[in-house]
């Protein structure tokens, strides 16, 4: 009789796999680890040797997507000679293909409580790692300068990059349009717009983006 066969090693990702999959089948997330354990036949021990609770994981996926998003712009042998804005814009149509792919979960994610903003809770990480992003780009931008008063306020910005995300994230959420071509748009429009704030360029792109919002949001 031959040497019994070794247990595959239960890994991160397996758990999130697992995660993911219950919340798209049951349309809600698991109830307790012990019914989680049970109806993915591994053990409470393994479960907690890898995420302290059920509420940490679907706060690990949304990191995740983040990692796996800087992961593809690494990649990218010409991303480290992008603009700025080009290196902001790569980062969220990259982010936002990524959700596509994920569409069906996300959806379901934010949707698991009546209260929005508890909803919002799972973005925690994510919110300090977009913010992270956001502040390297522009101390990138002000070591360049000379000048204190052409500088940009790194905490600002960041902070604008953040909300940025949100508005887009609302956006894709509620985007009817084939490929989610509106997103792009959004996207790009909203990108240009943030820049062109801080750099005090022409307002026309902020009316511009303005009124893109409008049409999309109330017409």
């Amino acid at each position: 009789m031959g040497a019994k066969a070794k247990t595959k090693k239960l890994t991160e990702n397996d758990l999130i796999t697992m995660y993911m999959d219950h919340v798209l089948e049951h349309e809600s997330r698991p109830k307790s680890v012990y019914k989680f354990c049970k109806l993915n036949s591994i053990s409470e021990a393994d479960f907690y040797g890898i995420f302290g609770s059920l509420e940490s994981i679907p706060k690990r996926i949304w990191n995740v997507f983040f990692e796996n998003t800087e992961d593809l712009l690494r990649k990218n042998k010409e991303f480290d000679d992008f603009t700025n804005k080009d290196k902001m814009l790569t980062f969220f149509y990259s982010f936002f293909e990524l959700l596509t792919l994920n569409r069906s979960y996300v959806l379901l994610a934010l949707q698991q409580e009546k209260n929005p903003l508890k909803n919002l809770e799972q973005l925690k990480g994510l919110r300090k790692h977009i913010k992270n992003f956001a502040t390297v780009l522009i101390e990138d931008d002000n070591s360049n300068k000379t000048l204190k008063v052409t500088k940009f306020n790194p905490k600002l910005f960041s902070e604008g990059v953040w909300f940025q995300f949100l508005f887009l994230l609302k956006f894709w959420k509620d985007d009817e349009s084939k490929g989610f071509e509106k997103t792009d748009m959004a996207i790009e429009k909203s990108v240009n717009t943030i820049f062109d704030v801080f750099d005090n360029t022409p307002l026309e792109n902020i009316i511009d983006f303005g009124k893109f919002l409008y049409k999309e949001t109330f017409v």
